[in-house]
């Protein structure tokens, strides 16, 4: 390695020359990635839910209602000359009102209340609409532009526009914020004002490959393109730090700036390719799940840990050594303590916190596997939001609604009737809008004008659209679910039901089969990496264990305070968190081993904590600072909650490896010793 790293401080200018040509073409790659803001698109391509939707829309050319629009103060012809012109609004490809269920030329006294209470209440109408996913922000704002009176809109439809409009200009926000934020963190953890620059200029060229590089998938999920920056510049962060900090020690010794260099890198290769492999680890095991969010990020931050790697082992040196004298020209007195006063409280405590640390993680473990989950997108956005506060109007007054479409195949009315009248009998199903309950299962398809013929009925198939009182998420909504296709299937063998509660259900079922592989998996390699790299088999179950029990704490919290989550941050943060903080166990042991060949155990773990606090420190601070912000600016449920696990797992991962970590080296430390492999003199 020494010949390979000689060879790149000896090109500097052609180093220099060649990041700095990828970042302009990165720069420009990056503003052609998509971002895909609909979960329902990361199902599983063979979930049920999927291929209803693909029959769908080979059949009708349009998919599931996905948005309602509720129109205060306006009388039914007024409301059906609105109908008319929202089907001609770009992006809108079907419109459904009352007209379709009943003759709304009768009086509205003689007309099925329950059928009227669906669709008109009070003056007001409510229409469901099925919306283009491509043109989901035209369409509605376009829908929203018809009229001047009071409109009120929810579905999941809304919560897509709500999300691409607003995701965007948070993350713009959350980076102005963190930038400054973290520079005044580095800056209060060394003694260089130019350092915390060199640090944020190589992180911010690995985002800015990654970004770049990102266009090799055509798109990106919201959650990655929300979080994968952040995460990316808090996680490898350190890499950075460790470097020159090597770098500065062997300058101290009496090096010449070039061989200080050549020793840093050296002595940090191995530290920093461990600790980036089991951050890669971590985010690739996410590439394994069926749910497609999993790979999606899991291929972008195992790729971006790599460019980081790849900035602080090539760019960092060369810039260090054109910058040398500027860092001596800023050098600054510490702002740190030396921790010595931390380190002496760590071993008075070493016992107690032992014993804690077991009557916490007992029930931890027990009630992190109990918590009440969230699947969908229905309950994103919270109170306080504009799409919050629609929904609840819309709610209030039609009450909880969503709708069901089942696809069954055409021909065959008696027994289209007969599956109807079973479904009616369901309680939540309020109305079903069919050709067998509409026009009848007696009258000729012909009789039936060419409009409505062409929403109920296809070459192939007939649509019945059931209108369900329900949630979009909840056991009853998914108990509604199990019932339409327990029914369905006693009729037809080839049947396709669809809906938004639909998608949810089957998004349950395959995040959660997800979630005990995808977490093996992650603990398994990480064991791996860390028992090749140091060397040791008890050592990598200890480090392992005490992340872990870091995680179990942090996702026991919302079944202590009675909250839900959304299980695709509970997923995603379980090897995130593994993956980006057992770096500071790592980092911690790894000085202990070598403090270890000199002194004894209480003195070795005394210089441990005072040399390895400072870097611990800074590093889990930006991991916590970025997981608050994206918790504290971002409206949109799925990443404020993953932000907040992040922060929140960042803060435990740190206590647990400085107040814990140590009093398990100090107890296993003869275990360790003579199970550690030694090198064949």
């Amino acid at each position: 390695m020494k010949r390979l790293f000689e060879q790149i401080l000896r090109h500097r200018k052609t180093v220099i020359l060649l990041f700095g040509l990828a970042c302009i073409i990165s720069a420009f790659m990056s503003t052609k990635v998509q971002v895909n803001y609909n979960l329902v698109d990361y199902l599983p391509d063979d979930a049920a839910s999927t291929k209803a939707l693909d029959q769908m829309e080979e059949e009708y050319g349009g998919g599931v209602p996905n948005a309602r629009m509720m129109v205060e103060d306006i009388r039914i012809p007024e409301a059906i000359t609105l109908k008319q012109e929202l089907e001609n609004v770009e992006g809108i490809t079907e419109v459904t009102w009352l007209d379709d269920a009943v003759d709304v030329t009768v009086p509205l006294e003689t007309m099925d209340q329950d059928i009227l209470d669906d669709y008109y209440k009070d003056n007001t109408a409510l229409f469901t609409l099925t919306v283009d996913d491509e043109k989901t922000i035209e369409a509605l704002n376009g829908a929203r532009e018809l009229t001047d009176k009071t409109v009120s809109m929810t579905g999941a439809a809304v919560n897509t526009a709500v999300a691409m409009e607003r995701t965007d200009e948070e993350i713009q926000k959350i980076v102005l914020l963190i930038i400054p934020l973290c520079f005044v963190i580095l800056v209060l953890t060394t003694t260089s004002w130019f350092e915390p620059v060199l640090f944020m200029v190589t992180i911010g060229v690995a985002i800015l490959l990654n970004q770049g590089t990102n266009l090799i998938f055509g798109e990106i999920s919201f959650v990655t393109n929300a979080a994968g920056s952040i995460l990316q510049l808090a996680v490898s962060m350190d890499y950075s730090i460790f470097l020159l900090h090597r770098f500065a020690d062997y300058r101290k010794m009496g090096r010449n700036v070039q061989d200080a260099m050549i020793e840093a890198l050296q002595k940090a290769f191995q530290s920093i390719t461990a600790s980036g492999l089991t951050t890669v680890i971590g985010f690739a095991a996410l590439i394994l799940m069926r749910f497609k969010i999993g790979p999606d990020m899991g291929y972008v931050m195992a790729k971006a840990i790599v460019f980081s790697m790849l900035s602080v082992l090539i760019f960092l040196p060369v810039v260090a050594i054109l910058c040398y004298k500027l860092i001596d020209r800023t050098q600054h007195r510490p702002f740190y303590p030396e921790f010595k006063g931390f380190a002496a409280f760590v071993s008075k405590i070493r016992v107690p916190a032992f014993v804690l640390f077991f009557v916490l993680v007992i029930p931890a473990f027990l009630a992190q596997n109990k918590n009440s989950f969230l699947y969908g997108t229905s309950q994103i956005f919270g109170e306080g939001t504009d799409a919050y506060q629609e929904t609840q109007a819309v709610e209030n007054k039609f009450g909880k609604s969503n709708q069901f479409v089942l696809m069954v195949p055409k021909g065959d009315f008696a027994t289209e009737k007969e599956l109807s009248d079973e479904l009616h009998n369901i309680p939540q199903v309020t109305s079903i809008l069919s050709y067998v309950d509409n026009a009848g299962a007696e009258v000729p398809t012909e009789y039936l004008d060419k409009d409505t013929r062409s929403q109920l009925l296809s070459d192939h198939y007939s649509r019945m659209v059931l209108t369900v009182q329900t949630e979009y998420e909840s056991e009853t909504a998914f108990q509604v679910v199990e019932k339409i296709r327990t029914i369905a299937e006693t009729y037809y063998h080839d049947y396709y039901l669809a809906g938004e509660s639909v998608n949810t259900y089957d998004m349950r079922d395959v995040v959660t089969t997800d979630m005990a592989k995808v977490n093996a998996i992650a603990i398994i390699a990480v064991f791996l990496v860390i028992m090749f790299s140091m060397k040791s088999i008890v050592l990598p179950m200890i480090l392992v264990f005490v992340i872990e029990a870091s995680v179990w704490i942090n996702l026991s919290i919302p079944y202590f305070t009675d909250t839900s989550l959304f299980y695709i941050g509970y997923l995603i943060i379980s090897t995130v968190q593994l993956g980006a903080t057992v770096d500071y166990a790592i980092l911690l042991s790894t000085r202990y081993l070598e403090e270890r060949k000199e002194k004894p155990k209480a003195e070795a773990l005394r210089q441990t904590i005072m040399h390895t606090t400072l870097s611990i420190l800074t590093s889990g601070s930006i991991l916590t600072l970025g997981g608050a912000l994206l918790a504290i600016v971002s409206t949109h449920g799925v990443i404020r909650e993953l932000g907040g696990l992040v922060g929140k797992g960042a803060v435990l991962s740190v206590t647990l490896v400085l107040l814990v970590l140590p009093a398990f080296l100090y107890y296993f430390d003869t275990i360790i010793q003579k199970t550690m492999w030694k090198k064949k003199k």
